[in-house]
């Protein structure tokens, strides 16, 4: 989608700090962190949210799974522990609509952060 903030960064017309990429997803820092460790991480292909997940194919849906797992490792969080998010319409405050996933870590968290 031309429209689309995070399809954008995942072309590269919007820079990023990027921590981990494949041929599925892109994992990027958050611009407004809410943990020391805060990174979004989204498929290549443009789906609104989880309600769309079905049109991603099941490698593309593992492969953002597996890359919560990865970026934990590379941000030395996977020990000490991390939560992992991903906020659904707008009930859930979703503000880009383009399926994210947050990984958030490297402090205790709140049991109210999203």
């Amino acid at each position: 989608m031309a429209d689309c903030v995070f399809c954008a960064i995942v072309r590269g017309d919007i820079p990023s700090s990027k921590v981990y990429e494949d041929e599925h997803v892109l994992a990027f820092r958050d611009i407004n962190p809410l943990a020391p460790v805060h990174v979004v991480i989204v498929p290549k292909r443009h789906v609104a949210n989880l309600n769309e997940l079905d049109n991603l194919s099941e490698e593309e849906q593992l492969a953002l799974l597996h890359a919560c797992k990865k970026v934990a490792k590379i941000c030395g969080i996977e020990e000490s522990g991390y939560r992992i998010a991903s906020n659904c319409g707008r009930d859930a405050a979703q503000s880009v609509q383009h399926l994210h996933v947050h990984v958030l870590g490297g402090g205790q968290l709140s049991v109210n952060m999203a």
